[in-house]
């Protein structure tokens, strides 16, 4: 029998189990607007995709000349909710590969996002994934550091009760892979087309192991994968 080639998976949230960075950036780019920088939805999705808000800060700040206080975050934020709830669905297939992960694996998977603990479970309970990672669902922003650095996916590691080493990420950026990449694991690609941050040749260099465009194919291309690096 075939043994499955490692211990644990551990997802991104946002670009690989969510379709919420088109949502999320629209949004932003509408506060941006509002503030008096006119960027474009796509020229949002460029700069801040897999990126916390809360740490471009100065970016913001350096467009528009506004000093950005708790305050417009916080409506950010409320803003941003309100529209996920709305119109938030899933990455296609991704409901099916992580369920048959967490079959495969005995329940050995974990979500580590760069996002708000708040918004990832809600977004994991409104496409009906929230049961797949019951008290394994981490954010960087509970940490001193958030991605690129790794410490997410240590975290989500050591809950787990796997070495890094034996754990396969799931990414679709570069800051994610970045961070994947630093804690040991190997890390895969999810790059269906699109941003520039989920571009294939972005995602190889920031030195993920493989790249692949269809979540459905997931679980086989983890199976398979020692047959496939052989």
């Amino acid at each position: 029998m075939t043994v499955f080639p490692f211990d644990a998976v551990l997802f991104d949230c946002d670009g690989v189990l969510v379709d919420s960075e088109p949502i999320t950036n629209r949004v932003l780019a509408q506060m941006l607007h509002e503030l008096g920088w006119p960027i474009a939805a796509d020229e949002c999705m460029r700069i801040f995709v897999g990126k916390a808000v809360r740490d471009e800060i100065s970016l913001i700040e350096a467009h528009t000349g506004v000093r950005i206080g708790e305050d417009w975050h916080r409506q950010f934020r409320q803003r941003r909710d309100e529209a996920l709830e709305r119109e938030l669905v899933e990455i296609p297939g991704a409901p099916a590969a992580v369920r048959a992960l967490h079959h495969t694996l005995g329940g050995r998977i974990a979500v580590a996002s760069g996002a708000d603990l708040r918004k990832v479970e809600m977004q994991l309970d409104k496409v009906g994934l929230a049961d797949c990672f019951t008290g394994r669902v981490f954010s960087g922003q509970d940490l001193p550091r958030s991605k690129p650095f790794p410490d997410v996916y240590l975290v989500a590691a050591s809950a787990v009760g796997v070495d890094p080493s034996r754990c396969a990420i799931i990414e679709d950026t570069i800051t994610g892979a970045t961070a994947g990449v630093a804690a040991g694991a190997t890390v895969f690609g999810y790059s269906p087309g699109g941003t520039d941050p989920s571009s294939a040749h972005a995602l190889r260099s920031a030195g993920v192991a493989h790249v692949f465009n269809d979540m459905a194919e997931l679980p086989k291309l983890l199976a398979q994968w020692r047959v496939a690096v052989a």
